[in-house]
């Protein structure tokens, strides 16, 4: 047995108990048995790679010092991502949610549209929304818009600032974008001012409730299913009530709220669910909606 297979052997299971109740203690996120091999590989990994001897020994790094305990944490949280990675999302957010918003608060001065990315990664998500919004929008420079991107992880959101992404991931991106948002750079291409001066990146456990005003659109995508069923209802009633009325909640391909004792409207929309804070009078309207193509 080579010396990494002897350190990887010594991260017991107790250890990884710890670990995963130390993660959940601190974000409410939560990896449940489903999750189990791949949580305990990457401890593993992580472990090996960082040079622990063994997982007493990484789990007391954790506690000491709060950078140990956020590279465990970005090993666990680390997704591939892309720009406009459900494309039925974008096509629902510029043919059917923006013009929506359009009319609701064209009489408005000024007019303002304020988007939360909760969960945002590497930052492809609300440079996506950016760009659908500066595309969708009529005269897009009489608009105040505030895009707030939000994500635990301190080295995803340094990622998402630097703004410099690979071909892999701006594969969606039209040529037509790329000339109107982007700058080719030796790392790729970067995303212009024009698009970085809309968005807020910000470090954000979604565990804790912390006050932001109303949003008109929340994208939450891939990030309820970290969370135990107690906390992803929680957060979904804080998604709610941070909500404009005729405000829509955006989530990913495997999340539902069938069973979330929230109120929200179900629109089903080609291959996406849009769910859609009520207005007050539209109490009365079924909860789901099936329409036709965007």
């Amino acid at each position: 047995m080579n010396e990494n297979e002897r350190r990887t052997a010594e991260v017991t299971e107790r250890d990884l108990s710890e670990v995963r109740k130390l993660i959940e203690e601190r974000t409410g996120i939560l990896f449940d048995q489903s999750r189990e091999r791949f949580f305990s590989t990457r401890v593993r990994e992580h472990a090996r790679e960082k040079g622990f001897a063994s997982g007493a020994e990484l789990l007391k790094a954790m506690l000491r010092a709060n950078t140990e305990y956020e590279a465990m944490l970005e090993k666990l949280l680390t997704q591939e991502t892309s720009f406009f990675r459900y494309p039925a999302v974008y096509q629902a957010l510029e043919k059917r949610i923006l013009p929506e918003l359009q009319i609701k608060k064209f009489w408005n001065n000024p007019r303002t549209l304020r988007i939360w990315s909760a969960g945002c990664s590497t930052g492809e998500e609300p440079y996506s929304i950016a760009i659908t919004l500066l595309d969708t929008l009529s005269l897009a420079d009489a608009w105040n818009i505030e895009i707030l991107a939000t994500d635990v992880g301190r080295q995803a959101l340094k990622i998402a600032e630097a703004a410099t992404y690979s071909a892999q991931r701006t594969l969606s991106v039209s040529e037509a974008q790329f000339a109107s948002y982007f700058t080719k750079v030796n790392e790729g291409q970067q995303v212009k001012p024009r698009i970085r001066k809309m968005i807020t990146f910000a470090q954000m456990n979604l565990a804790q409730a912390v006050y932001m005003g109303r949003m008109d659109l929340i994208f939450c995508m891939n990030v309820l299913i970290y969370f135990s069923e107690e906390k992803r209802n929680a957060l979904i009633q804080r998604f709610y009530d941070t909500l404009e009325p005729g405000g829509y909640l955006l989530l990913g391909h495997s999340e539902s709220l069938s069973k979330v004792p929230v109120k929200f409207q179900a629109i089903v929309l080609n291959e996406c669910i849009l769910y859609r804070k009520p207005l007050p009078g539209d109490l009365q309207q079924p909860e789901l909606v099936t329409e036709g193509r965007a």
